[in-house]
């Protein structure tokens, strides 16, 4: 009796296994069949190599990365075909002499003004947006800045300046001194773009100024006094944001306004 149970028990754990067999074959087939796509995934995205690769690319990266964006047009920003047919014009050529730079800085902010600001600053504050499509940035909102500095001290100004109009002496106040001469047509005309492309003049930002005119032959018509005046406008707006108001102010009163006449 006992034999017959054990062959017959033996039989049903034979017959068990012969069962869990494809079962057990086809969930290898399952696993096999699901890491095949991720292998194929880690194939085609080379962000999942290894670490010397990856450090290799940023290397050959690096040197492109420390080019200064004043020196050249961003990469990213560039077209690589020209999309209109060049104008038949002469060509117009801007600085890029670091040297002429610092001279032009020097007679404008005085002794040592060429290390009054970063090298980078320094390029922004004489470049216009007309200058390379201003993909190298543009001293707009630095001239902004420094509009307002030299507005202000225009005003104060003509406050303390003798008063040349005539009133009846019973409106005479030591409040209302100098207040004549405070009018939008004195403060336009101190401030006025020729006389300001003029003082830019005399300190040489004609020579290191960026900017592309639209006719490069006659920068007249083209706006230079403009972005004379623009330029030094944003040089003020650069002192005062690297140096400080009192800086600024004080170059807005030395080199600007005492050559028009205001002390």
């Amino acid at each position: 009796m006992s034999t017959i149970v054990s062959s017959s028990s033996s039989s049903i754990l034979g017959a068990a296994r012969t069962c869990t067999r494809p079962v057990a074959r086809k969930a290898r087939l399952r696993s096999t069949r699901s890491a095949q796509p991720l292998q194929h995934q880690h194939q085609q995205h080379p962000s999942f190599s290894t670490a010397a690769t990856s450090f290799a690319s940023h290397d050959a990266e690096a040197p492109a990365a420390q080019v200064p964006r004043w020196q050249r047009t961003p990469p990213a920003m560039a077209m690589p075909v020209r999309t209109r047919r060049a104008p038949q014009q002469p060509a117009f050529l801007v600085n890029e002499s670091p040297e002429v730079l610092d001279n032009a800085y020097r007679r404008l902010l005085g002794k040592d003004g060429d290390r009054m600001l970063p090298e980078e600053l320094k390029w922004l504050a004489v470049t216009h947006k007309s200058f390379d499509h201003a993909r190298r940035g543009f001293n707009d909102r630095l001239a902004y800045l420094g509009k307002r500095i030299v507005d202000l001290q225009c005003s104060l100004a003509l406050l303390n300046a003798p008063s040349s109009a005539l009133h009846s002496p019973s409106l005479s106040h030591p409040a209302l001194k100098g207040l004549d001469n405070l009018t939008s047509s004195a403060k336009s005309d101190t401030l006025d773009k020729y006389r300001l492309a003029q003082v830019a003049q005399s300190y040489g930002l004609e020579k290191v100024v960026r900017w592309k005119p639209r006719k490069t032959d006659d920068l007249e018509s083209s706006g230079v006094h403009v972005v004379l005046a623009h330029t030094l406008y944003s040089i003020v707006g650069a002192v005062a944001l690297h140096r400080g108001g009192e800086a600024a102010t004080r170059i807005a009163k030395e080199k600007i306004l005492n050559p028009l006449g205001l002390r």
